[in-house]
């Protein structure tokens, strides 16, 4: 409160309206309460208030005489140490407190002989006796009387201390407000001159359209300079979704969230982290990032992915922005890429379209682009060099086939007789087209023999796969964009079975 005045004279030439009007009716004259208690208060009082030492001195005339009382009885006690070393010839001799016992003077067993016929012995010990004279508890009665009355005076008077202030609850929380208001914009103003934010542009319209947009916090973590930049656009009209492919630490996730943070910074009033940026009003953000279970109430990883999943479906709208990474990828394979399928359909075909970012590692996902006017594909490129991997972290236009995996994991420090071993079964695995649009491998689940196995070699694939697909297929189940998308598999089936 002492500051206040110092703040209003900063105030004092701003041209700014919001300033203007906290400088005005933010600030209620609190002077009479502050004098009160900066006259009442010390200015570092403890912790708790049974520990004494709160109500400044000359505040309160009996409380002064009372720590003047119970403050010579100890500089008496400290005295009578030195004062009976001297007068017993007993170097050790120690005058000590405890709360059991009070005050007390202790001498080791080799020094008993010595002990005044005065002294009242209070407690044996192994290696010394406890001591007590009537001087010294006079003394105590005194030194403790005097503390115990101090500090039972010290909390009545914080506690009418306390009474007046409640008087002035109002005044002192719409000053508070004040200060908050005035210190966040003091932050957002530091933050955006030191890391060169520039002023959004934020409107009505539906297009989030972001220029060399940034991450506030990781460009702050590494090397200035060196943070890499992406152009981002979308709207519900055109570009409503993005898939965003690539491989693991490319920084996929990295661009969904400083997506994320620059609507929401844009849209509470502070510079954003980018060249240029327009946002069309967000009423909600919506994120589905990372992986994290819920043991106390029973809920798997992919559960808790489902709930969350769940409640961007049902409750985002127009204006939302959605925000998904890695959508199905706590169940087998199949199962994932199945539900980030639909689920993208699902979000694309919603008459409230909202605006979405997909991180994915489902390459198959891509073909989307071809079947929903209003997905985009966007990859975070990287350059090959050899076996190594070199990452860009650049978002460019186009799908990513290749998620990196193995390399990530040499890099990662894995063995190298692994990385070997993954190279080998990736190569088995990619001689089956397991693809989306392309593979029946998948669509055979229910058949008698079970699962095909990824392991099996294209030519151990019965060459009657289709129509053994065609007998299994359940048309009442069945839609018909579905059957358009089984129509197609059948096909470049049939025709590589020929």
């Amino acid at each position: 409160m002492v500051q206040i005045p110092a703040v209003l004279a900063c105030l004092s030439d701003t041209n700014s309206k919001l300033l203007t009007e906290v400088r005005k009716k933010g600030f209620p004259d609190l002077g009479e309460v502050s004098s009160r208690l900066a006259s009442t208060l010390v200015d570092e009082p403890p912790v708790q208030i049974a520990e004494g030492g709160v109500v400044r001195e000359g505040c309160h005339e009996g409380l002064d005489e009372l720590r003047d009382a119970a403050s010579g009885g100890r500089e008496w006690v400290a005295g009578l140490q030195a004062r009976e070393r001297e007068a017993t010839d007993i170097p050790s001799l120690k005058v000590s407190y405890n709360k059991a016992f009070g005050y007390y003077i202790e001498v080791t067993r080799p020094n008993l002989d010595k002990v005044p016929e005065s002294y009242v012995r209070k407690q044996t010990l192994v290696n010394a006796e406890r001591f007590i004279t009537p001087d010294l508890k006079e003394w105590e009665a005194k030194i403790l009387g005097a503390d115990e009355r101090a500090k039972t005076l010290e909390k009545e008077i914080f506690l009418n201390l306390r009474e007046e202030v409640a008087e002035w609850v109002l005044p002192i929380q719409e000053t508070a407000r004040s200060i908050a208001t005035l210190d966040v914009l003091c932050s957002f103003a530091e933050v955006s001159r030191e890391q060169d934010y520039v002023r959004p542009t934020v409107d009505e319209g539906l297009r989030i359209e972001i220029n060399g947009s940034r991450h506030p916090v990781v460009e702050t973590l590494i090397p200035a300079g060196t943070f890499v930049a992406n152009d981002v656009i979308v709207d519900g009209a055109r570009d409503q979704i993005l898939i965003i492919t690539g491989p693991n630490m490319a920084g996929k996730s990295t661009i969904l969230r400083q997506v994320g943070l620059v609507v929401l910074m844009a849209q509470v009033g502070c510079f954003v982290p980018a060249r240029e940026a327009k946002i069309g009003i967000a009423d909600r953000i919506f994120t589905r990032v990372g992986a994290s279970d819920n043991l106390a109430r029973g809920e798997s990883t992919f559960l808790v992915e489902m709930n969350e999943a769940a409640n961007i479906l049902n409750n985002a709208g127009e204006r939302s922005l959605v925000l998904l990474d890695e959508i199905g990828r706590g169940t087998s394979t199949f199962d994932g890429l199945s539900i980030a399928w639909a689920m993208t359909e699902y979000l694309h075909n919603s008459d409230v379209r909202p605006r979405t970012l997909f991180a994915t590692h489902y390459h198959e996902l891509t073909e989307l682009e071809d079947l929903l006017p209003r997905v985009r594909n966007f990859s975070v490129a990287v350059r090959e060099r050899g076996d190594d991997i070199v990452f860009l972290h650049t978002m460019i236009p186009g799908g990513c086939d290749h998620s990196y995996g193995i390399q990530v994991a040499r890099l990662a420090g894995m063995p190298s007789s692994l990385i070997q071993g993954a190279k080998r079964v990736l190569q088995r695995l990619e001689q089956n087209d397991i693809s989306l649009m392309q593979s029946t491998v998948r669509r055979s689940r229910k058949a008698s023999i079970g699962q095909i196995s990824l392991f099996e070699s294209s030519g151990e694939v019965s060459r009657h796969a289709v129509l053994d697909t065609l007998s299994e297929l359940d048309v009442d189940q069945i839609t018909p964009v579905e059957a358009l998308v089984k129509l197609q598999e059948l096909k470049q089936e049939a025709d590589l079975e020929e």
